[in-house]
């Protein structure tokens, strides 16, 4: 799989349009990582429409026209931003660039969606902080590992029936593959964020929205560059443990080191603790049993229990968030929750121990 190759990072869900054609239009502005298309393929599934999309690189613009062809290329950001008609901004431009296009784009009265990490430092993240304030628009964030994934819907339903009582703990697994020809960025810990803050972010995320956590503590932190000596500045292994504000504990480790035998990108896990009983994801694959992701084990006090998920469960944020601009609401996620999960991993890079460089 090519780690920029679009269409890969659009999950298709079962169409549940909750607006009618034309009544939320949106445009995509910068296309660095893919999730562009997961972002554009969730909201155009919940009933948006593509109108724009810009990028200074007209590469980028043609492989996604190709992908949603009812977009148009823009010749600047300021046609996009200029457009009365169109409701929201969607970027996944590079992370350290993204809070400044959020901005633009809430000045000029738009809502905001970004790829995660949506910053890269607290000022940033102040910044964002006060120009919601100031405009009253949304700054909303692409958690994909949580909010794109049946399995973790599917586990935020069986949560909230009660089916392992009250959660205590999460540990999260993230690994990645690095794959071929990721771009300059990539491992320029400034422009991305260090890998805490970058891939991390879904961890933390995750951490805070199945806890029911308001605040975390960041305990320990740890980052490594074990085998890409000659980009001295990125970080291929991190590690994290977390006291929520409600007692539940946490821990997650996220790392480049996804082997190419494995059948997918990355064997992404999640273990979810509760008092009555715990849930386990296994997102991305069930490693040499079947290839197919999306599969949710519960074990609680009526027995054992797998669910395959995959195509069953679909998407609701995106219509959530489509509903929320159009009626200022606060169903899909809300601000708080967005800001705290960013602030988190920006402060968990930054604490954290340089295991070895």
């Amino acid at each position: 799989m090519s780690n920029e190759s679009g269409m890969n990072y659009a999950p298709k869900g079962r169409p549940n349009k909750v607006c009618k054609e034309g009544e939320f239009i949106f445009a995509a502005v910068g296309l660095d990582h893919g999730h562009i298309y997961g972002m554009s393929n969730g909201l155009i599934e919940a009933g948006a429409q593509v109108k724009w999309v810009y990028d200074p690189d007209p590469e980028k613009v043609a492989q996604y026209i190709k992908a949603f062809p009812q977009a148009k290329a823009a010749r600047s950001e300021d046609e996009v931003l200029s457009d009365n008609s169109v409701n929201m901004i969607a970027s996944a431009a590079i992370p350290c660039d993204r809070y400044a296009i959020g901005l633009r784009a809430m000045d000029a009265g738009k809502d905001y969606f970004t790829d995660k990490p949506p910053l890269t430092t607290l000022e940033q993240l102040q910044q964002a902080k006060d120009k919601v304030k100031a405009t009253g628009k949304k700054y909303a964030v692409y958690y994909s590992e949580r909010i794109h994934v049946e399995s973790a819907v599917f586990a935020s339903q069986l949560i909230e029936e009660g089916a392992i009582g009250r959660v205590i703990q999460v540990i999260g697994m993230g690994p990645h593959r690095e794959g071929k020809g990721r771009p300059d960025w990539f491992y320029d810990k400034k422009r991305f964020g260090g890998i805490l803050c970058d891939i991390g972010s879904h961890q933390i995320e995750q951490f805070l929205y199945f806890t029911g956590a308001e605040d975390a503590i960041i305990q320990n932190a740890r980052v490594a560059n074990y085998n890409h000596k000659n980009y001295p500045d990125f970080e291929d292994f991190g590690d994290v443990s977390l006291l929520a504000d409600n007692g539940a504990t946490g821990y997650f480790r996220v790392d480049w080191f996804t082997p190419d035998g494995l059948s997918t990108w990355g064997d992404g896990r999640l273990f979810i603790l509760g008092t009555e009983g715990y849930i386990e994801l296994r997102k991305y694959t069930d490693i040499a049993r079947d290839p197919e992701g999306d599969q949710v084990y519960l074990v609680n006090n009526e027995g054992e229990r797998r669910f395959p998920v995959r195509g069953k469960v679909g998407y609701p944020f995106f219509g959530a968030l489509i509903l929320d601009c159009l009626n200022r609401t606060e169903n899909a996620m809300t601000q708080e929750h967005a800001f705290k999960a960013a602030e988190l991993c920006v402060k968990a890079e930054e604490l954290a121990q340089q295991v070895e460089k």
